[in-house]
């Protein structure tokens, strides 16, 4: 079963296209912290990641989007960007979970918080 997702699906992990396509022309670069594995071709010029598990973009850090960008030469295990003290670590997108940021006025809070700034305009 996983063989006929793998061919017929590009959201789980990588299709065999791509992996005939990394293992033709893909030189590996790094591995992040959530096994995610980057490579680039052998003139690098194209640089791609293979997913491990759902193909899900806000899953990478910072450091290996610059990189996958071309906004860094060096890849993230050659030279690491340095880290501010007031940095907090990488989190994915949490829309749609329960995780998700719900501002003071949102409707989807369970009890959304009355706004003392604001007074609605009543017509005369």
């Amino acid at each position: 079963m996983s063989f006929l997702l793998r061919f017929l699906t590009w959201w789980n992990s990588q299709t065999l296209n791509t992996q005939f396509w990394t293992w033709r022309h893909g030189v590996k670069v790094g591995e992040d912290e959530q096994g995610n594995l980057f490579y680039q071709s052998e003139d690098a010029k194209r640089r791609w990641v293979i997913y491990k598990g759902e193909s899900e973009a806000s899953l990478i850090s910072p450091e290996w989007h610059g990189w996958l960008h071309h906004t860094w030469k060096e890849a993230p295990t050659e030279q690491p960007l340095p880290r501010k003290v007031w940095e907090q670590p990488h989190r994915p997108n949490m829309t749609g979970t329960p995780e998700a940021y719900l501002p003071a006025g949102s409707l989807y809070r369970a009890k959304p918080v009355e706004r003392r700034d604001y007074d609605a305009w009543r017509p005369e």
